[in-house]
């Protein structure tokens, strides 16, 4: 008879109590080099669960115990922290980013690697690029803590709507607008009547690319009508002649941590189907004028403070929207959670010489004390010497078609050659040994026997220096770059050659 292995016992309330007690008479640790050192030393699982481990890309190099749990190998199963699962277990096709993580916490592999990692009984904590309150629970079900606000407090918060009356609350400018139902192209103008007649209209949810409407008359009206009509509350607003920029920052108990001001890849044709489609961004000291990363980074901490007051910790982006006119800057959107910029910010200089922001949006949610002069931090991050420059571009597929891809290049460093022809150079898990401007480093996401479609994500390209002109085209660079990794993709469209499929469905939806 085989002798039964026992199960290490759940925690009891009393010992989750006891351990509390522990953390909140244990001394704070101070300032970032103390913050360092204790995720340096971290023994709890910690894990951050997507599609693809990309907004969060190095994060497992700043804290002891970080594993990615994807349903995508983006690196072919050479990346040191990455789990996913080998076998594909039985699901209905995915949705969302979010079918695809509650997919993942009820795989059996999923399950049986967080109860290998437990310490004491703690499976741990874990961050989600997007969940639902099924993620929650599921969640919980495995023992872990969600390491943000709760899904209806992020719902609340990510609906524009919503976001424009924090803005008010915060004291924070938005491009003129009125919050109205609108039944038809006539009461769209009668609620609109002070905004003029060339009108932006935006529903509650969803990116740019899809859920943002230009309307000058009535024929640019009845194409979106039914989207627009369908939901109980829109917002208007006057179209402006702006640019796009955005700003991560991170609300803590000690006041609000902003990051540099980075300017946006909006619409590009080369790169996604979607007019105002987000498609990348740059990071660099000198975005746009001193006055409007001066107002940008105040507007951030006034929004970030009225986040706290409604009960919000942790990471959040804003979309911000530069008058090319008049130089105003106004509000776009909140993005209350990590994004697409996150890899760019964290890996940027004034991240990797204190922390990165991932790291004090963590320690938001590891019930240990800390001390962090935010004033302090916030001008540092200011300083032009702290910030170097980067950009990067999502690559969608931009065709109107479906076809099978055949040839896919590796996730890793790039080198191109005179001829604007490229080989790859080596493996490496982000960007940080890109040294010189015939370098790139490239994250595929879509992979030999995927489907490509149009508004499929492709991969991610991030190169030193800027991949925009000061008129907000794309630099002879960037395009040499994008056309020569397109290159590296072969596909076939279906029936025209057989090849092995990739239980990856067609969906319409961003997966970074």
């Amino acid at each position: 008879m085989t002798k039964r292995t026992r199960r290490p016992a759940k925690p009891t309330a009393a010992k989750k109590k006891a351990a509390r007690k522990r953390t909140a008479s244990a001394p704070p640790v101070k300032g970032v080099s103390d913050i360092r050192r204790f995720f340096y030393r971290n023994e709890t699982p910690l894990y951050f669960i997507s599609a693809t481990n990309f907004n969060l890309l190095g994060a497992d190099e700043w804290v002891k115990g970080f594993k990615f749990i994807s349903y995508i190998d983006c690196f072919d199963g050479l990346h040191p922290n990455l789990m996913t699962p080998m076998h594909e277990e039985p699901h209905a096709e995915f949705q969302s980013i979010e079918d695809i993580n509650n997919y993942l916490l009820t795989h059996s592999e999923v399950r049986d690697y967080i109860e290998s990692r437990k310490v004491d009984g703690d499976a741990g904590k874990a961050m989600f690029l997007m969940f639902d309150e099924t993620t929650e629970a599921l969640a919980k079900k495995a023992g872990l803590e969600v390491m943000f606000p709760s899904a209806k407090m992020r719902t609340f918060m990510d609906n524009k709507v919503n976001t424009n009356r924090i803005a008010e609350k915060a004291g924070v400018p938005c491009v003129p607008y009125v919050l109205s139902r609108v039944k038809d192209y006539q009461h769209l103008l009668t609620v609109a009547r002070k905004l003029g007649t060339d009108l932006v209209v935006q529903t509650p949810f969803g990116d740019s690319g899809h859920t943002t409407f230009f309307i000058k008359d009535e024929a640019d009206y009845r194409k979106y009508a039914r989207e627009i009509e369908a939901e109980k509350e829109c917002k208007v607003m006057k179209r402006i002649n702006c640019r796009g920029a955005a700003m991560e920052a991170c609300v803590t108990r000690h006041g609000t941590i902003v990051a540099p001001l980075m300017t946006e890849l909006v619409g590009f044709k080369e790169l996604t189907p979607y007019k105002g489609g987000w498609c990348g961004n740059e990071i660099f000291a000198e975005t746009f004028t001193p006055a409007i990363r001066r107002k940008a980074r105040r507007y951030a901490r006034l929004f970030g403070d009225q986040l706290r007051k409604e009960g919000y910790k942790g990471y959040f982006e804003l979309d911000f929207l530069i008058d090319q006119d008049t130089g105003a800057i106004y509000l776009g959107e909140l993005n209350p959670r990590v994004t697409g910029a996150s890899s760019i910010t964290n890996h940027a200089v004034f991240a990797m010489s204190d922390a990165p922001l991932h790291l004090f949006h963590m320690l938001e949610w590891m019930d240990q004390p800390y001390e962090l002069n935010v004033t302090a931090l916030n001008r540092r991050w200011a300083r032009d010497e702290n910030i170097d420059t980067w950009g990067q571009m999502i690559i969608k597929h931009t065709e109107d078609d479906v076809r099978r891809v055949t040839e896919a290049p590796r996730s890793g460093i790039w080198r191109m050659r005179a001829d604007g022809s490229i080989y790859f150079w080596r493996m490496d898990t982000h960007r940080r040994y890109v040294e010189k401007d015939n370098e790139a480093f490239f994250m595929r996401i879509t992979r030999v026997g995927d489907w490509l479609y149009e508004g499929a994500d492709i991969g991610i390209l991030v190169m030193r220096g800027r991949m925009m002109t000061e008129d907000f085209q794309l630099t002879p660079r960037a395009k040499k770059w994008l056309a020569a990794i397109r290159r590296e993709y072969k596909s076939v469209v279906p029936g025209e050659r057989s090849g092995e499929a990739h239980p990856m469905e067609i969906g319409h939806f961003k997966m970074v």
